[in-house]
C-alpha cells in the first residue's frame, strides 16, 4: 500500500528510548546534542522581529516562483556584504534549505540516479535523498594531524558513475567543521566538469568561522567552471529556523544556468512555499543579523576552547580540529567505544551524546558535541564525561 521509499527502519533507537524513559521520570537531562539555537539562552531582539513580521503588505497574495523581488534583493545584499556580486533572477527561495535540497534533487536527478555526499556528514541526506527517489553514495572525508579535515578527492572521482548526477559539499561540513580549500574546490570543479556533474554547496554554517584562513572557500558564489547551486538560509544565519527562509543561488556556466533557471522555476511554481509575512520582513531580520551571530559564535569558541583543554588534561579524549560550525569531533583514548560510551554517560551521568555512527563515521572511537549549550550545561557535562572515561 505504501511507497518503497519510506521502507528504512524508522525504530526508535536505544539512545534515545533511554533518553525518553529519563525524561519521563523526571530526571534532567544534559543535552549536548541540542541543535536549536532558540533554546540556547540567546538574547534574540523580540520587537524588532516581531515588528518586521508584521507588515501590512504581507496580507497580499503575490505568488512569484522565485519568491518576492524584496526579498531577493535582501539576500543579493548579503552576499554583496561578503563580496559577492549575485543576480536576484537566479536566486530561488524556499522554505528551508531541506526543501532547496528536495528541489535540486529533482531538477538533476532521475528515480535511480546517485547523488554523491560526504561522510561524515548530516544523516538527512539519506531520508531526503530517499523521498526523492535517488541514491546517495557517500564519499570521505579524511583527517591528518596537522590540517585537520580534508575531501578525499581521489576516493571523490572513483566514487562518480555513470548514474552520478550531482556533487554535495557542505562548507563547513557539519559535524567536522571544516572549509571548503580553493584547492579542493579547483579538483571538484574538474571532476565535474569531466563528469557533466552539477555541484551543490551547503553553506549555511559559513558565517560561523573560527578564525581568518586564506585557504578556505568562504562562499561558493560566483563559482563558473561547473553549474553550481549555493545553499544558504536563515536557519543558521539568524539562528531562527521557525522563521524558514532559505534560498538556492544559481551560478554559471551562462550555456546551462538559463535552462537550470527555468526548470527550477518551474518546480517552485508548483509548489510556491515561502509564506510572504517573512518574505516581507527579509531586508529588516538580516540588519539583525550581527547581534544574533556575535552570541553564537562567542559560545561556540568558548565552549570548543573548553573542550579541548578538558580532554588534554584529562587524556580521555582529544578534541579534533575544527574550522567553523557549530560542533565539535571527540575522538576517544585508548579501546574505549563511542556507542557503549553514549549509553552509559546517558544512563550513569545524565548526559546526552550523539555517537559518531549518528554521521556515518566509519570507527567506533567518536562523539559529536554541540557547541551550541549554555557554558555551564557545557562545562558540566563535559566534565562528567572526563569521569567516566576516566573510570572505566
Amino acid at each position: 500500500m505504501f511507497s518503497s521509499r519510506l521502507n528504512w527502519n524508522q525504530e526508535t533507537n536505544r539512545l534515545v528510548r533511554i533518553l525518553e524513559e529519563k525524561r519521563r521520570a523526571g530526571e534532567i537531562i544534559l543535552d549536548l546534542t541540542e541543535s536549536n539555537p532558540t533554546r540556547a539562552g540567546f538574547k534574540y531582539p523580540e520587537q524588532e522581529i516581531l515588528g518586521a513580521l508584521s507588515q501590512t503588505e504581507s496580507l497580499r497574495y503575490e505568488p512569484s516562483p522565485r519568491g518576492l523581488l524584496k526579498a531577493r534583493e535582501a539576500v543579493a545584499a548579503y552576499y554583496r556584504m561578503r563580496g559577492k556580486e549575485t543576480d536576484t533572477d537566479s536566486i530561488f527561495l524556499t522554505a528551508s534549505t531541506s526543501e532547496a535540497y528536495a528541489d535540486l534533487f529533482k531538477l538533476l536527478a532521475d528515480p535511480g540516479d546517485e547523488i554523491l555526499v560526504p561522510a561524515p556528514g548530516y544523516p538527512l541526506f539519506e531520508m531526503l535523498s530517499a523521498l526523492e527517489s535517488v541514491k546517495p553514495i557517500f564519499y570521505p572525508l579524511k583527517y591528518d594531524e596537522n590540517h585537520g579535515w580534508r575531501i578525499d578527492l581521489e576516493m571523490l572521482q572513483m566514487s562518480v558513475s555513470t548514474k552520478t548526477r550531482a556533487v554535495v559539499v557542505v562548507n563547513p561540513n557539519n559535524p567536522t567543521g571544516s572549509y571548503l580549500k580553493i584547492g579542493e574546490l579547483e579538483i571538484i570543479n574538474e571532476i565535474c566538469a569531466e563528469h557533466q556533474l552539477a555541484l551543490i554547496v551547503d553553506e549555511v554554517f559559513s558565517d560561523y568561522r573560527l578564525s581568518a584562513n586564506e585557504q578556505i572557500v568562504l562562499s561558493a558564489a560566483g563559482n563558473q567552471p561547473v553549474l553550481t547551486f549555493v545553499l544558504n538560509g536563515f536557519s543558521k544565519i539568524l539562528g531562527l529556523p521557525q522563521l524558514k527562509l532559505a534560498w538556492i543561488l544559481v551560478n554559471e556556466p551562462q550555456s546551462l544556468v538559463s535552462d537550470a533557471i527555468h526548470r527550477l522555476e518551474f518546480i517552485a511554481d508548483t509548489f510556491l512555499s515561502v509564506s510572504a509575512s517573512v518574505q516581507h520582513a527579509a531586508p529588516e531580520l538580516f540588519r539583525l543579523r550581527d547581534s544574533i551571530q556575535k552570541q553564537i559564535q562567542s559560545r561556540t569558541n568558548d565552549n570548543y576552547k573548553y573542550l579541548e583543554i578538558t580532554g588534554k588534561q584529562s587524556g580521555t579524549f582529544r578534541v579534533l580540529k575544527r574550522e567553523g560550525g557549530w560542533y565539535a569531533v571527540v575522538q576517544l583514548r585508548g579501546a574505549q567505544s563511542a556507542e557503549t560510551t553514549s549509553y552509559r554517560l546517558l544512563e550513569e551521568k545524565n548526559v546526552y551524546l550523539h555517537p559518531g555512527y549518528f554521521y556515518n563515521f566509519k570507527k567506533d572511537e567518536f562523539l559529536v558535541v554541540s557547541l551550541l549549550p549554555p557554558v555551564e550545561s557545557l562545562r558540566e557535562g563535559t566534565s562528567r564525561l572526563a569521569a567516566l572515561l576516566k573510570n572505566s
